[in-house]
């Protein structure tokens, strides 16, 4: 028998949020106490599922991005970052990382900030948050466009993986904003449809039938973002059939990420690969056709 429309119904339903929000405003008000150097412009704002209202019961740590924009990297030439009067920053990625290190360690206690490879681990008094510290990054249009000026660019960030010796770029504002669209060019219906599939995920998971690092949902809301949106509607179990049988025939190589800007699948930590999205699908596949 399929799936029940009910039981789909409440898969869509989103988790509690105002833990989330009550953590992003302590860690705000932590780095607000701390005394900075002259100069430095930063922003502190929500990533991932609680910020992109993808969220479901269970999900506990927030995201939260610590961005310096006082000073930034970019894909500019040496001879464009010369035109535009660009020069190198006494102040950049590694005094910044340091700088929010020690803000937290004095608001929370130096027991409550661990280290992580990529993020800082914090134990607030709400939920635990992993605290991405990073710096503004500008994609300018390359050969054979060039930027009209310095301010032609699109907004990313980016932060350094000192134990593998490279630089993470990313794209947290634009995956929002596009999620947003996505929303309303389906009537409502994208976001919902992904909170059901990542309950229908952990319900597989939680049984021992796919293992826990299968379908990360920052992968799965990038899967569904690449869905025709006439897919989406009319009904839970008509969303749940109608994406996942067209899923099965799309060419996933193709795929971007949310933020339009990155391909979904590669050979990147920050990639998913297609093997293992094909497994997920296929799972929804037995999932549908032997509900009990």
């Amino acid at each position: 028998m399929p799936i029940p429309e009910s039981q789909l119904k409440r898969w869509s339903h989103q988790g509690a949020v105002e833990n989330a929000q009550r953590t992003h405003e302590s860690i705000r008000a932590a780095l607000k106490a701390y005394n900075w150097p002259m100069g430095v412009q930063y922003e502190v704002y929500l990533q991932g599922s609680y910020k992109n209202d993808t969220n479901i019961r269970g999900d506990s740590d927030v995201d939260v991005v610590v961005q310096l924009n006082s000073t930034f990297c970019s894909n500019l030439s040496e001879d464009l970052k010369r035109k535009f009067g660009f020069t190198p920053a006494i102040y950049g990625w590694d005094k910044f990382r340091a700088d929010v290190l020690g803000a937290l360690r004095k608001y929370y206690g130096y027991s409550k900030v661990n280290e992580g490879k990529k993020a800082l681990k914090v134990t607030t008094p709400y939920l635990p948050a992993d605290v991405i510290v990073c710096i503004q990054y500008r994609k300018y249009p390359e050969y054979p466009k060039y930027p009209r000026d310095e301010n032609d660019f699109i907004e990313g960030m980016t932060f350094y993986v000192p134990s593998e010796e490279r630089w993470v770029i990313n794209y947290p504002k634009i995956h929002y904003k596009n999620g947003v669209e996505k929303n309303k060019k389906t009537s409502g219906w994208y976001k919902p449809t992904v909170r059901m599939f990542k309950n229908a995920r952990t319900y597989l998971v939680d049984r021992g039938v796919i293992p826990d690092d299968l379908a990360p949902s920052y992968f799965l809301e990038c899967l569904f973002y690449n869905v025709p949106n006439d897919k989406f509607g009319g009904s839970f179990q008509a969303t749940f059939c109608n994406v996942v049988k067209w899923l099965l025939n799309a060419d996933l190589t193709r795929f971007v990420c949310q933020n339009g800007q990155l391909s979904l699948f590669g050979n990147s930590p920050e990639q998913w690969s297609v093997g293992k999205a094909q497994s997920f699908i296929r799972s929804m596949v037995d999932l549908w056709n032997n509900w009990r």
